[in-house]
């Protein structure tokens, strides 16, 4: 799968605005679109942060989407959205345990690694990182995507509740510090927010990309 990111920061006060046209015009629009494979919103309401993810079955299916979806962004987004940041990925490994749940948590890590080490990173979170994942009580789901050419990724980490979520900081800080060391990567962001949609259909529970 490939995924394409839409992250806004902007005045808290007038989130609720772009979370309402985000799961109503926006989730139309993407499921209009041929390879949608779902979509997930993740808020920081404290600081006047969104993230929202979009899924696709194919790398062709996500960059047709967004000639359709680039045009609509910018008005969904307003009042709320100061700032506007687009990036793409590819899905490298995708595993659930159990369905995200609506007021859980997600915590995202930014990573950055030398492009050479793209397989050495994907292998070891899923060797090494799921498997400590699934250890941590309330975890949902995770997913790491990459960007092979310019080593940028992400890991994002689902949880039913934001009390799990909490509670796991000290566990994924263990495991993060072994991971980073052996796969050779820098993280250079970390961020947690509430679910506020997240759904993923049409996938294996996992889905490794060499």
């Amino acid at each position: 799968m490939f995924v394409r990111t839409v992250y806004a920061t902007g005045d808290p006060a007038q989130i609720e605005s772009a979370i309402r046209a985000l799961n109503s015009e926006g989730r139309s629009l993407l499921e209009e679109r041929p390879e949608y494979r779902g979509a997930g919103v993740f808020v920081d309401r404290d600081l006047g942060k969104l993230l929202a993810v979009s899924w696709w079955g194919s790398e062709e299916a996500r960059r047709n989407s967004d000639q359709v979806m680039r045009e609509r962004r910018g008005p969904m987004l307003e009042p709320f959205a100061g700032t506007v940041a687009v990036e793409n990925y590819e899905v490298a490994v995708f595993h659930t345990v159990q369905l995200p749940r609506v007021g859980g948590g997600v915590r995202m890590t930014r990573v950055e690694f030398d492009p050479a080490d793209t397989d050495l990173f994907i292998e070891t979170f899923r060797s090494s990182g799921v498997p400590r994942l699934e250890t941590l009580p309330g975890f949902a789901r995770c997913a790491l995507c990459v960007d092979r050419q310019r080593g940028r990724g992400t890991v994002g980490v689902l949880f039913v509740d934001r009390a799990s979520m909490a509670a796991s900081r000290g566990g994924q800080a263990a495991a993060r510090r072994q991971d980073v060391a052996k796969a050779r990567v820098t993280v250079v962001a970390l961020e947690e927010f509430e679910v506020v949609h997240a759904d993923v259909h049409t996938v294996q529970a996992d889905v490794h990309a060499g």
